[in-house]
């Protein structure tokens, strides 16, 4: 980002102060969309480190106040320790606040509480070195409970825990939201500049004390740790701010990391529309290999999500004993089909054969949900599956199990790609480790597991990651922990089988595995947050995102829908 900053300004003559501008107007447009009454009424809080994420939180401070705000910021430095555009910002508002009918002075001589009336609004300037100083600023502000915090503390530049009094401001930041939650009360709302303070903004893992939001207004593109888990479950609601950086250098940025968005789902469903003569064959064939003895649900969950999610034509093929109790509750449009068992009612190695006469015209394959991974012959079931995989397989739960850790020999090809959907506890036995730190830096692991292995790896969990086999990783931002609930991972395998099978089953066109994937994930996420809208979190069970997967797809491609 500090790259994209320096170009903007080398190549194309837009000086950084605008970018400072045009970041603090974003910002200003968003707390207007989110403060339950209007600026004129409203009591904001600016609290401003020395840097450049300071600056930004003073220009934002004068647009509030000349929009009709009472605007208090408070510097938790001397305006003359700041550089460049930062202390530029600083002496506008220190200004702004001393030019006025009424000017009190705080501490000393310097002018560090100012108040400036005759205004649209009314702005206080403070400076804050102290904790004594900066109780100061709270006793002069307790007479009126702020509607609003901005906490422009530290921005992208922070790499160690903060100490002493930053700390300390973010411990007031998370106080005031506890005590706003605790009493119910609608405000104060806390807005964050570009993330957080306190986190890295390279980094998914908290480094120390971090303050928490309700919205972060991050600028030009997000940075990870407004996207990783654990990381950006402290910074509220997302927005992304176009700032005028040029998207060519955007585009040119070497990251490989991205957040999937809701275009990104949108131009797929747009893509694979249906069209008047269009039929099942056209929209794919999805065979799912799914349940045991005793185990069904699993396969239940996973045809009829594939079906759901709009795939031409599922067929679940289960071990013979397991059918009598799959078929009845299977949605009436999902075929079956017997597989030759073991003892203990699993898939056994000698049912490959039948498999492959019973799958030949099949679109993609989905094996693992319910499999059990007891017997040897499972697991061999499960490996010629992969070895002899004529189309796109995707390998859930007890396949993955089945070939853990995974072989070194054993690649996925663009032609007939692999996708793995582990939750954490699979992924770690994919890697063969068996401490959770392994998945410290998630985003780093499944990229290069994925590349090393020329595979998709959909590692689930809060924020799902897509790995893609040339290394790129992309974070989804749908779903939410009601979907923490058993049969979630089956009916969300469904959703990728039902996706891929429709995009592998036009014919005459490119056919795009990960964008097949993007999408799949980011519309079943959604569904569950449709599904906990509704019916909430707590109560929402696996089959609910099912019910929910057509509202989805409308709310993304509302024209593409109708008949």
């Amino acid at each position: 980002m500090r790259e994209i900053d320096r170009l903007t300004t080398e190549r194309y003559a837009v000086p950084s102060l605008l970018l400072m501008e045009s970041a603090a107007s974003a910002a200003a447009r968003e707390i207007v969309s989110l403060l339950p009454k209007p600026l004129e009424v409203s009591d904001v809080i600016v609290l401003c480190g020395r840097g450049n994420n300071g600056g930004d939180g003073a220009a934002l401070a004068r647009q509030l106040f000349l929009s009709g705000a009472q605007v208090t910021v408070a510097l938790f430095g001397r305006v003359e320790e700041a550089k460049g555009d930062a202390r530029v910002n600083f002496e506008i508002a220190r200004a702004l606040s001393g030019g006025g009918a009424f000017r009190e002075t705080g501490l000393d001589d310097t002018g560090t509480l100012s108040y400036f009336a005759g205004s649209p609004g009314v702005l206080f300037f403070y400076e804050c070195t102290t904790l004594k100083e900066w109780e100061h600023v709270l006793y002069h502000q307790s007479l009126q409970p702020f509607d609003l915090v901005v906490d422009a503390l530290f921005g992208t530049g922070l790499t160690r825990p903060l100490e002493g009094l930053n700390a300390k401001m973010v411990a007031f930041i998370n106080r005031t939201l506890d005590a706003r939650d605790d009493a119910g009360r609608e405000t104060p709302l806390v807005l964050a500049l570009d993330l957080p303070s306190g986190l890295d903004a390279d980094s998914g893992e908290p480094i120390g004390p971090a303050a928490r939001a309700d919205l972060t207004v991050t600028f030009t593109a997000p940075k990870p740790a407004n996207a990783l888990a654990p990381a950006s479950t402290l910074g509220g609601r997302l927005a992304v701010a176009d700032i005028g950086s040029p998207l060519g250098l955007i585009d040119e940025a070497p990251s490989k990391l991205f957040l999937v968005e809701a275009q990104d789902a949108g131009v797929w469903l747009r893509r694979t529309r249906y069209t008047p003569d269009s039929y099942k064959n056209t929209h794919g064939h999805a065979f799912v290999v799914a349940g045991s003895r005793g185990m069904t649900g699993a396969a239940v969950l996973c045809a009829d999500a594939a079906m759901a999610s709009g795939a031409g034509l599922v067929t679940l093929a289960s071990p013979e004993s397991a059918l009598p109790a799959v078929a009845p509750r299977l949605m009436p449009e999902v075929m079956t089909a017997p597989l030759q068992e073991t003892e203990t009612g699993s898939v056994s190695a000698e049912a490959y054969e039948q498999f492959e006469g019973l799958s030949g015209r099949a679109t993609v394959v989905a094996v693992g949900c319910g499999l059990s991974r007891e017997q040897e012959s499972t697991r061999r079931f499960v490996r010629a599956c992969v070895e002899r995989r004529r189309t796109p397989l995707v390998i859930d739960a007890d396949g993955l199990n089945a070939l853990s850790p995974w072989p070194e020999e054993l690649k996925g090809t663009p032609e007939a790609p692999v996708v793995l959907t582990p939750h954490e506890g699979e992924m770690l036995r994919l890697l063969g480790a068996s401490e959770p730190s392994a998945l410290d830096e998630r985003a780093r692991v499944v990229a290069e597991f994925a590349s090393a292995h020329g595979l998709f790896v959909v590692l689930k969990g809060t924020r799902t990651l897509v790995a893609a086999p040339d290394g790129r990783v992309f974070v989804n931002p749908t779903g939410n922990a009601g979907l923490g609930t058993a049969g979630s991972g089956d009916t969300l395998t469904g959703v990728i089988t039902g996706f891929l099978a429709q995009e592998f089953g036009a014919k005459g066109r490119d056919r795009d595995a990960l964008a097949a994937v993007l999408a799949a994930v980011y519309v079943a996420g959604l569904a569950g947050d449709l599904a906990a809208g509704e019916l909430g979190m707590r109560t929402m069970v696996a089959s609910d995102l099912r019910r929910y997967l057509g509202a989805a797809v409308r709310a993304l491609d509302p024209e593409g829908e109708k008949p």
